[in-house]
């Protein structure tokens, strides 16, 4: 009996770190900064524990029986709660509310189960003995699920399929503890019917999860989704139109094939004019090839290095035939070499140096991309520069979110970089802003684009560097890695422009 109480430990404390991970992801993947959803979707769940673990003081007979009905119940509130809340995203009015419901139910829940079994094992070994016994399995139980869960389970089994399947492990420890301990326990074949019934539930879901995902997107997105994928940094969703294709990660849009050429042509084809040399090329983020794509038009071009943290992605658009399509094939390119890892960490080991630096990052709405817009960053930076060096960084909306636009150019300029802020309109996004930047004086050094460029000229970009009242220069802190003020003022301005 102690050898099975005690492996159900384990399975308890990696069923639920493995459903307070799930939340924390689910709700990064929903509502967007995932440092404030993790943070407070752990509290919650540990807050949520302290009220089980209080709540079992009252539980004083009938122990194993209660122990067997709190298993089935755990299992089946996390096993169906992502599906649950996948479906419910785009309807409930109250999605917050209902999220940390599903969250503290769950934590009262997974509070309840440890001082049960400690009770139930008391007889059994002394306080300390037990004591020992029960926090070492525990916490064995939270390393493995804090392990698999990023590196096996959300890139190969998704949300949906994970918290099922580990619902299903709860409901498997109430069917042995249920069997092997029957004559100990009132209304057993009871429970063993209950536990069935809520096992063929999570099957169910499990089999059809990439149904019910498919579903939950079509009530999210406008378009047909054609492909999606998680993977251990984002979701990764594309939909498709009769004239438009589409791709979101994390529910935020990246671009619209309708006009994706507005915003490449600009943030490229300026710093290529401003530039003395075009030989060495970095790009940071672009996975999408559509950066590559505008620099490899450039013939003076020979090597072009993108480094990207998901090759998810990468692979996706080197191998999608509408996408390949879209960019022109810029990820085969025998010019191209593409290397997926932490921009920041690649940075600091680089030792090559670079004629230009193309940075596309997503925009700085939460930490882990914010802290690639700091001066930490950006002085790492200087040093894959030569003096004459010219680089570019888009800057999000300089309409929607003035500080927060305003705050890269002033980082910038902290780190002794000079710069030319502007913007440009594209119809998906609206206004859209960059800043160009060099170690020295930046100065216009040829004129001469490629043929084919369906929007950007050297004659309008002077018109680019025009800023009205709305959208002027605003005073704003400067970034730094220990504040990440840009964060803030990304989250606040963005956030009173979307209610």
């Amino acid at each position: 009996m102690e050898v099975l109480l005690l492996f159900s430990v384990f399975v308890i404390a990696t069923c639920g770190l493995i459903y307070e991970l799930v939340a924390g992801t689910l709700a990064s993947y929903l509502l967007g900064d995932s440092v404030t959803q993790f943070s407070t979707i752990i509290g919650a769940y540990l807050f949520s524990m302290g009220i089980g673990a209080y709540l079992s003081r009252f539980f004083k007979k009938e122990l194993l029986g209660w122990f067997i009905q709190l298993e089935i119940l755990v299992g089946l509130i996390g096993g169906i709660s992502s599906a649950l809340l996948f479906l419910l995203f785009e309807h409930a009015a109250s999605f917050r509310l209902i999220l940390y419901l599903l969250v503290g139910l769950t934590g009262i829940l997974v509070g309840l189960e440890l001082p049960l079994l400690m009770s139930i094992l008391k007889n059994r070994y002394e306080f300390r003995d037990l004591v020992s016994r029960v926090f070492t399995f525990d916490y064995i139980g939270a390393l493995l699920a804090s392990i698999v869960f990023p590196l096996m389970l959300v890139p190969y089994f998704g949300l949906i399929r994970t918290s099922c399947f580990f619902g299903i492990l709860n409901v498997v420890v109430a069917v042995i503890v249920c069997t092997r301990f029957r004559t100990e326990i009132k209304w057993a074949a009871y429970l063993k019917v209950k536990a069935v019934a809520v096992m063929l539930l999570l099957c169910g879901i499990f089999w059809w999860a990439n149904d019910i995902m498919s579903f939950s997107e079509t009530q999210v997105f406008r378009d047909p989704v054609i492909f999606s994928h998680s993977s251990p940094y984002q979701r990764i969703v594309l939909t498709r139109s009769k004239t438009d294709l589409r791709l979101y990660l994390n529910g935020n849009l990246q671009f619209s094939s309708m006009d994706e050429y507005r915003y490449h042509e600009a943030l490229v084809h300026p710093v290529m004019m401003y530039s003395p040399r075009h030989s060495r090329v970095l790009i940071l983020g672009g996975g999408d090839g559509m950066a590559a794509r505008e620099i490899l038009k450039y013939p003076d071009v020979t090597e072009v290095t993108l480094v990207d943290l998901d090759p998810a992605m990468t692979k996706l658009f080197r191998q999608n035939y509408l996408l390949t399509k879209l960019n022109n094939y810029s990820l085969l390119s025998p010019k191209l070499q593409v290397v997926n890892a932490d921009a920041f960490q690649w940075l600091k080991e680089n030792k090559t140096v670079y004629d230009l630096v193309i940075v596309d990052f997503p925009d700085p709405s939460n930490y882990a991309v914010g802290k690639l817009y700091t001066t930490a960053f950006y002085r790492q930076l200087q040093h894959a520069l030569t003096d004459s060096s010219v680089l570019v960084v888009q800057s999000t909306s300089p309409f929607v979110a003035p500080k927060a636009f305003w705050c890269v150019n002033a980082t910038l300029l902290s780190c002794g970089y000079q710069t030319i802020p502007y913007h440009t309109y594209v119809p998906s996004f609206g206004e859209w802003g960059y800043v160009m930047a060099s170690p020295r004086g930046l100065q216009v050094q040829h004129t001469m684009l490629p043929e084919g460029l369906r929007y950007f000229s050297a004659a309008v970009f002077p018109q680019m560097c025009l800023f009205t009242a709305d959208m002027d220069k605003r005073r704003v802190q400067v970034n730094h890695l220990n504040n990440q003020v840009l964060v803030q003022y990304f989250e606040d301005e963005w956030g009173k422009y979307q209610e």
